[in-house]
């Protein structure tokens, strides 16, 4: 049965699975594999364990040798050398003015290649720089572009925590952050405190988020009306690991209460059974619509009388103007003077009392 070995080339970078053959090997022993790019130096993670031809993947490449002394040696000229290829690649990006962040540089084991790590903005042209860099190093020259996490894994530092980064110390994938996971956890927004040191959310926010997600499901929703043996409120805030909950009671104070102490959902402050089953409407609302069903009966009684103010005033048009015909004076009219003397005036002309007078009686 085949033996299988965990290793990785970097610390806390992905681990490949290799065959051990009859090396006896243990975690921290470093040798040396063959992969893509050339001969390189892995370290072990886990001791070979054996396993079936059924769970074996095809093509697993064997594992040459143990490292040694000699093979450590070289690795160290090989540090030497990435420093040399860092300063004098960092020294022609400067005179260049180009728009680039060396961050590392890498030989391989065999020397047959060296990788420049950068970061950028956007796409850069950099064939010029890689002319100069074959010609003074003699050597394959790859330019790998990697973003600002990566950047953050392979430099390093210290974390708001105090603590190492996770990135290069043990964390050896990267998971999405949201900002949907801090205000789970009821963190402020602040950018300065919710970042790490690569500019992008801390990816400590995706560890407890779960278990955030999990306690919430126990406690009240925000704005849920509640209800303990002494009080009745809403619920205004929550701390999920206190256990503690800040209700809003109807006065607008605040108090602090546990989540045991919950019993239950409380009505609210006016449910249409508290009301009085006369009437559903406010005392205010109650008088005004009062006022306007009484401005609606007093406006009959009021055109009413106006009809009989118009109706008397017709009643008593034709009892006056007979009186007028029969022996009061008339009042004196205008003479027209377009009319030429002894034109008679028309027929039409004349007054509603003359031409009441001037019918022929029966």
């Amino acid at each position: 049965m085949p033996r299988i070995v965990t290793l990785q080339f970097s610390t806390a970078g992905k681990m490949y699975d290799f065959n051990a053959g009859d090396l006896d090997l243990a975690p921290h022993d470093r040798v040396l594999v063959e992969t893509d790019r050339g001969v390189a130096m892995a370290t072990v993670v886990t001791a070979p364990i054996e396993r079936s031809e059924e769970e074996t993947p095809p093509g697993l490449v064997t594992v040459m040798r143990i490292a040694t002394l000699a093979d450590m040696e070289t690795l160290k000229r090989n540090a030497s050398k990435e420093k040399e290829a860092y300063d004098f690649c960092n020294r022609r990006i400067m005179e260049r003015a180009m728009e680039m962040k060396l961050v590392r540089v890498e030989y391989l084991f065999d020397g047959s290649k060296a990788i420049f790590y950068f970061t950028a903005d956007g796409r850069v042209d950099f064939r010029v720089l890689v002319k100069d860099l074959a010609h003074t190093f003699h050597t394959r020259i790859e330019m790998r572009q990697i973003g600002v996490r990566d950047e953050s894994k392979m430099v390093g530092g210290i974390g708001i925590c105090g603590r190492e980064l996770c990135c290069c110390s043990w964390l050896r994938d990267f998971q999405p952050v949201s900002v949907k996971m801090a205000k789970e956890q009821n963190l402020a927004l602040n950018p300065s405190k919710i970042s790490g040191q690569c500019g992008r959310l801390l990816c400590c926010l995706d560890y407890e988020y779960d278990t955030y997600c999990t306690l919430r499901k126990t406690f009240p929703k925000c704005g849920k009306r509640v209800k303990t043996d002494s009080v009745s409120g809403t619920v205004d805030k929550l701390n999920i690991l206190t256990g503690n909950i800040t209700l809003r009671l109807d006065d607008g104070k605040l108090i602090q209460v546990n989540k045991v102490e919950i019993t239950g959902e409380a009505p609210p402050p006016e449910a249409p059974q508290q009301r009085s089953e006369t009437s559903g409407v406010r005392p205010a609302q109650k008088s005004r619509e009062r006022q306007g069903r009484e401005r609606a009966q007093q406006k009959p009684s009021q055109a009413s009388r106006e009809e009989q103010k118009v109706d008397g005033q017709k009643a008593a048009q034709p009892a006056t103007a007979p009186q007028q015909g029969d022996g009061q004076p008339k009042p004196a009219r205008r003479k027209h003077r377009s009319r030429r003397p002894g034109q008679r005036k028309p027929a039409d002309a004349g007054s509603p009392a003359e031409k009441a007078t001037d019918t022929p009686k029966e």
